[in-house]
């Protein structure tokens, strides 16, 4: 299987799986808030109504909250992959 290309330094590809459309909104909306982000792309999950968004977000360009959470806090350098992610 081929590696994912990654996204430029700064920039993080942002995957949402939710229940029903608007949740995922929701949440991508949220994210629009904190960092410059690209316009959600979405997709089906399921024949039961699940939502995939898919957004790039710039982590360059933060919201001062979220920018000062960012600075103080330390990354884990484990690998944190889910089971079913790809």
């Amino acid at each position: 299987m081929k590696s994912p290309e990654l996204p430029s330094a700064g920039h993080a590809e942002v995957r949402i799986v939710a229940a029903d459309p608007e949740t995922a909104r929701h949440v991508a909306e949220t994210l629009r808030r904190c960092f410059a982000a690209t316009e959600a792309r979405s997709y089906p999950v399921s024949t039961d109504g699940g939502t995939r968004l898919h957004l790039t977000v710039d982590t360059t360009r933060m919201a001062e909250p979220v920018r000062s959470w960012l600075l103080t806090s330390q990354s884990s350098r484990g690998d944190h992959t889910q089971p079913d992610e790809v």
